[in-house]
């Protein structure tokens, strides 16, 4: 037993493993119903100790276990498409699909994705990382294979959304669209912040499986097409018929929004009830028409710490499964320390508190977030000042664009967004905040490589997305002050902009990171004499810069050190300068090459004759592939050629030799 306070999830001592002889989901029809709660304990532990040691996302996954269990009892997959919202919910998906063994290198380098990945297995049916995809997916998976002829008995598929992935748009737009489609998609929407009266539920989900019985909707279509047929009146009367229908389920259903979309509506129904899922998933199984399933979950379940807290357990690191976060680190688990500013602050954290300062200094300035608060910084903010915080909830588009609106009031917007999540909003940057030249100002977090998340949360594309973008300032700190400096920098412009900073503690300060500002130019950290070689970084590649100077000096080479500071604008005449100093000069950024600062760089070197040759180290296209996009931040920086090592490594490879002396490497 785990007998800490509020624990009670128990070991299995001396019964055997049941999961550990689950191979795939045919194996789950062969347990009876003791075997199935048994196999939900065991999962559950699998999980918590798992992302004990290794970090991830806790508390939705131990909500959705006996979910996950109905879904592969009832149907068959991989012929069955599920497909899991967000998919940062797919932990006890996985341990059902033969990847149990695998499991203990979940989010780990050359390991099991934290999320669905198609390359991973046949069972994960739709590569999901972003919020509000499933519906869209899954109808998409649907009309392909009944398009491409749908046999004996046609596939299903399903799609799992949360009701805070149903705050983004796109999920509304699937909606309506899949309704209207008419297809035998099943929604099943997950419920974790709504309590239920007890008799109004009781009668909804009665009548709700009532309305699933094949006998009921075989009754229901042919009364349909008779009350058609009725002479003169059959269109008046089945408009009549419907709309009757509609009253009376408004009277009983929670929520009648589904029905209106062409959606049959079951639940609310207990989402830790194995048995009472199965059955309503035989049910749907058989039904032609889309219907939407709300089952009731609570976040964190089996694990007291989790339920009680289920936002601070919702994406952990290590953590000590006896005394959660707060009881240290990963039980047994040895942690590499990191390197930081003596004040230990991540740039999450260092821009809400610079931010914080900013505004009370200026009544203009507004944060918003879309439901990020806590992972952007900015819950001191919401607790300070309430009346200018808005969480918009996980609806990108509409945050940039809602900025807009406060900035055309001569307001001062700071929408803190992940890069991998304001991808979600190009249109609405371009379209509402640049070409009307507003200043909204972005705080790209997460900008760069994201530990353990895979591909999907990488935010590697910004600086090739947002370049050319009319009006706009990209700026990128190496540090705690110059994160400062940036943020009232941007806060004096009347234009757009955007400041990018990596998921990493800020490193130790240097007197040239307190410079003021110049539009379109960086500061020097090193210059000597006779270099030939000048290393130009992005600002969260200052470490990486940094170590590979000092490489390249063990080996006889004495490079220059440039932190760029502006990605746009850029003084081109000052750039060009710089670029007739030296023989080789290198752009490093933690972003995708194509598109990006130094192939920008490299088009003016050759516009302006600058006697430099240009080598850019940035991460090509191809890092999703195996082993370059999964594992802690200084792996994946490692895999894709932006540690000290491997920079000092390729300037060292340019700087021997003679094949190098024209051109550009």
């Amino acid at each position: 037993m785990y007998a800490e306070k509020g624990i009670y999830l128990y070991k299995m001592v001396n019964s055997g493993s049941l999961l550990s002889h689950i191979n795939g989901p045919g194996d789950l029809k062969k347990l009876n119903h003791k075997e199935l709660e048994r196999l939900a304990v065991e999962i559950r532990e699998v999980i918590v100790d798992r992302v004990a040691q290794n970090g991830g996302h806790l508390a939705s996954n131990l909500g959705v276990v006996e979910l996950s269990i109905a879904l592969h009892r009832v149907f068959d997959s991989p012929r069955d498409k599920i497909v899991w919202d967000v998919g940062h919910q797919c932990y006890a998906h996985k341990l059902l699909t033969g990847r149990y063994a695998a499991f203990s290198g979940l989010r780990k380098a050359r390991g099991l994705a934290g999320f669905p990945k198609r390359e991973e297995s046949p069972h994960d049916a739709f590569n999901t990382g972003h919020a509000s995809t499933a519906i869209s997916a899954a109808a998409g998976l649907l009309a392909a294979e009944r398009m491409a002829g749908g046999g004996v008995r046609p596939s299903r598929a399903v799609a799992v959304i949360g009701d805070g992935a149903l705050t983004g748009g796109l999920a509304y737009e699937a909606l309506s669209h899949a309704g209207h489609l008419e297809l035998p998609l099943i929604v099943i929407l997950n419920d974790n912040n709504m309590s239920i009266s007890p008799n109004v539920g009781a009668l909804s989900k009665y009548l709700s499986r009532l309305s699933m019985k094949a006998k009921y909707q075989r009754f229901r279509r042919y009364f349909d097409s008779m009350a058609k047929k009725i002479p003169y009146v059959g269109d008046v009367f089945f408009d009549m018929v419907v709309r009757l229908k509609r009253a009376v389920k408004a009277v009983f259903y929670t929520d009648n929004f589904f029905v209106d979309l062409g959606f049959e509506y079951v639940g609310p129904i207990d989402g830790h009830n194995i048995q009472s899922l199965a059955r309503v998933f035989e049910d749907v199984r058989q039904l032609e028409r889309p219907v939407v399933i709300h089952i009731i979950t609570r976040k964190g379940k089996g694990y007291g710490f989790a339920e009680d807290d289920p936002g601070n357990y919702h994406g952990v690191g290590t953590f000590s499964v006896s005394g959660g976060l707060a009881g240290g680190e990963a039980d047994d688990v040895e942690i590499p320390a990191v390197t930081s500013n003596e004040n230990g602050l991540s740039f999450s954290a260092a821009f809400g508190a610079a931010l914080l300062d900013l505004a009370g200094r200026d009544s203009r300035i507004v944060a918003l977030t879309a439901a990020m608060e806590k992972g952007a910084g900015l819950s001191l903010f919401r607790e300070t000042y309430p009346g200018r915080f808005f969480d918009v909830g996980i609806a990108e588009a509409h945050a940039v664009t809602f900025a807009a609106g406060l900035a055309a009031q001569g307001l001062r917007p700071v929408t803190a967004i992940y890069s991998t999540f304001i991808q979600r909003a190009v249109d609405q940057v371009i379209h509402d905040v640049a070409l009307q030249n507003l200043p909204a100002l972005f705080a790209l977090d997460r900008s760069g490589f994201v530990d353990g998340d895979g591909e999907t949360h990488q935010g590697l594309f910004d600086i090739a997305l947002f370049r050319t973008v009319p009006h706009m300032t990209i700026l990128a700190p190496a540090s705690e002050s110059e994160l400062r400096l940036m943020l009232d920098y941007a806060l004096r412009l009347n234009s757009p902009a955007m400041i990018r900073y990596p998921k990493a503690p800020c490193p130790d300060e240097l007197p040239p990171f307190s410079l003021p500002l110049e539009q379109g130019r960086g500061v020097w950290l090193r210059q000597m004499a006779g270099s030939r070689v000048c290393l130009a970084f992005t600002g969260s590649l200052y470490p990486q810069a940094l170590d590979a100077v000092e490489k390249l000096k063990a080996k006889g080479i004495e490079a220059d050190l440039y932190n760029l500071r502006f990605l746009k604008p850029v003084d081109e005449d000052y750039l060009a300068e710089l670029l007739n100093r030296y023989d080789l000069a290198v752009f490093i950024e933690e972003g995708i090459r194509s598109g990006g600062f130094g192939e920008y760089a490299a088009a003016l070197a050759r516009c302006r004759d600058c006697r430099a040759k240009i080598l850019t180290l940035a991460v090509e296209e191809d890092f999703a592939i195996e082993g370059r996009a999964l594992g802690t931040r200084e792996e994946l920086l490692k895999a894709n050629g932006l540690d000290g090592n491997s920079i000092a490594d390729k300037i060292g490879e340019w700087s021997l030799s003679p094949s190098t002396s024209s051109g550009y490497p």
